[in-house]
């Protein structure tokens, strides 16, 4: 893959062919440093999957602000991107490669981060998932609000909410 510094603005970059298997989160977040060159940036150390839920594992390090702890939109663009990420996993899954684009989010800071952290991201329904499912059979198209929860070590730092539209194909 060529870096994603040498990326032109109105090119879109290639997208990552669907997996055979289950998906390599590892091949996932490389190919995600390409085609947005500023994930290579936010401190992202492992993506991990479980009971339909995205957890990302993040380094401090690469989001401090004057004060030494979380800057604020890093962490927004973390989680907003970490929701891009669930749709776009999600679909992958169902052998779908469609467009995704957030289309409201909202955040809550409730503590400063203060060390490494980790932020879990699920549908905010629990029938979310299969409401989108059902939307993008029907119309072709659809939308899921998705949850994220900032955790520094057990304090809960900072609630999200976003809301992720599926463009029509083609």
């Amino acid at each position: 893959m060529a870096s994603g510094l040498g990326r032109q603005p109105g090119i879109a970059y290639p997208r990552l062919s669907l997996p055979e298997g289950p998906e390599d989160l590892t091949v996932f977040q490389r190919w995600l440093e390409e085609a947005i060159p500023m994930v290579g940036a936010l401190g992202i150390q492992a993506m991990s999957e479980e009971e339909g839920a995205l957890i990302w594992q993040l380094a401090l390090s690469a989001s401090l602000n004057d004060k030494g702890t979380g800057f604020g939109g890093a962490l927004t663009a973390q989680t907003t991107l970490q929701g891009w990420c669930w749709v776009t996993l999600f679909l992958r899954q169902l052998g779908l490669q469609r467009d995704v684009v957030v289309a409201d989010a909202n955040q809550q800071f409730f503590a400063p981060v203060t060390d490494d952290y980790r932020v879990i991201c699920a549908p905010e329904d629990p029938a979310g998932a299969r409401l989108l499912v059902d939307k993008l059979q029907t119309r072709g198209k659809g939308s899921i609000t998705l949850k994220q929860q900032l955790f520094c070590g057990t304090t809960l730092c900072l609630k999200a909410t976003g809301r992720y539209a599926v463009l029509p194909s083609g």
